[in-house]
């Protein structure tokens, strides 16, 4: 199972499984034990981000870039699908808003790869 609901400053829980940041940048704030790994390939360039941010991209121009950044990745996507068969997998960035963050687009990325 791969959980993308919690951002990086939620607090842990025993429910999060393996606590993954996937971020370029290390959040303020955050000590290193409130995570298990940190994958910075899988985070958003940070132009890619400020566009989006300051609303210079829409929603649909940050997926198709965001997903465009994942081409050469496959091998680690296909590890974390397999990982996320054997325990739970919490995927966290600082985005408050789950559905329009890159974690959300990660994990349907992710599931493609369960089988």
């Amino acid at each position: 199972m791969i959980k993308t609901e919690k951002t990086v400053y939620n607090p842990p829980s025993p429910a999060d499984g393996k606590r993954i940041l996937v971020m370029r940048i290390w959040p303020r704030g955050v000590s290193k034990d409130k995570i298990d790994a940190w994958i910075q390939d899988l985070g958003t360039e940070k132009d890619l981000i400020k566009q989006w941010k300051e609303g210079s991209l829409t929603w649909a121009a940050f997926r198709q870039t965001y997903l465009k950044s994942l081409k050469g990745k496959e091998e680690l996507l296909q590890e974390l699908a397999d990982e996320s068969k054997k325990r739970t997998l919490t995927l966290l960035c600082s985005c408050k808003d789950e559905k329009h963050c890159h974690r959300y687009l990660l994990r349907q990325e992710i599931e493609k790869r369960i089988k």
